[in-house]
């Protein structure tokens, strides 16, 4: 009479070849696959209601050159909102001055996005394909999922300055200046965009300042801390390296987003991810919303 046999891990559709590498790497398959059954397809009325109430977004793609960035969308809060079970409406469409202006096609564009509010420490992630709109452009949801407050910093929100967003002339570049160098350093969040076959992830990187290193003027390297055991952006980097960063002034509105290439390294004191600036992209005052400073999170590590 044969034993029975341990079944294993489900393999959860919202997870790529990638994903589940790290996630059996990591040893956390049978956890992901139980976390993993949140990404639904369908935005929720408590996912609408968030979405409507906040006054940014963030969004990243892949620009005409292949480049991948992640970008910051302002507005009234209801300028994103969902007019479905499954579609996304975004008022205004993304600033001429970024460096994703025009990259949303009518054919659809891929495009993960995710919605924050460092007010109530929390965050929901909807990726799916994006197209132009009377409005500005709309997405059609395929994966849609709230996260933790893990490494969120609560930030109260003083309001937008009229007029200022991307008022100044965005400064282009290939290695970071001293003082950009300083503001990575002193940086408590960033937000990470990353591509896959299935489609553009784009999530959020928070700690206590100096969690963010800057080995070298095109070099940075950061922890990976213990979140939900999905690792959406680290199995997207393992079968695609192209990433793009922003980094937020939250009391200016200054916003620096970097292009380029990553790699995860895993060692005995844990993950940690390198990424080689390729491209930067400097707006001052491209956000016109104002913060308050940061109450740190307390799940956060201490930095060295």
């Amino acid at each position: 009479m044969r034993g029975a046999q341990t079944p294993g891990p489900v393999e959860t559709p919202a997870y790529h070849q990638g994903s589940r590498t790290v996630q059996a790497r990591v040893g956390v398959a049978d956890l992901a696959a139980h976390v993993g059954r949140s990404i639904t397809p369908g935005i929720r009325p408590v996912a609408a209601a968030f979405l409507e109430a906040q006054p940014m977004l963030m969004v990243g793609a892949a620009d005409r050159a292949g480049r991948v960035w992640s970008s910051l969308l302002t507005g009234t809060p209801g300028f994103a909102r969902a007019t479905g079970p499954h579609t996304v409406s975004v008022a205004g469409g993304i600033p001429a001055h970024d460096p994703l202006a025009g990259v949303i096609t009518p054919e659809g564009t891929p495009v993960g996005t995710l919605a924050l509010d460092p007010r109530a420490r929390r965050r929901m992630r909807l990726n799916g394909t994006a197209r132009p709109s009377a409005r500005g452009f709309t997405i059609e949801a395929e994966q849609v999922f709230s996260n933790c407050p893990k490494y969120l910093q609560k930030r109260e929100w003083y309001g937008s300055e009229a007029g200022r967003s991307g008022s100044g002339a965005v400064r282009y570049g290939e290695v970071l200046s001293p003082d950009q160098v300083r503001r990575v350093r002193a940086a408590d969040t960033f937000f990470v965009a990353t591509v896959a076959p299935d489609g553009v992830d784009t999530s959020h990187r928070g700690g206590n300042p100096g969690f963010v290193r800057v080995d070298a003027p095109r070099e940075l390297s950061w922890r990976d801390y213990p979140g939900n055991a999905m690792f959406l952006t680290l199995g997207n980097l393992e079968a695609d390296g192209r990433a793009g960063l922003l980094f937020l002034d939250w009391e200016t509105g200054t916003t620096l987003q970097l292009s380029g290439l990553a790699h995860t390294e895993y060692g005995p004191e844990g993950r940690v991810v390198r990424f080689r600036v390729e491209r930067t992209a400097e707006t001052p005052s491209g956000s016109p919303l104002r913060w308050s400073p940061p109450e740190y999170s307390p799940a956060n590590p201490p930095t060295p």
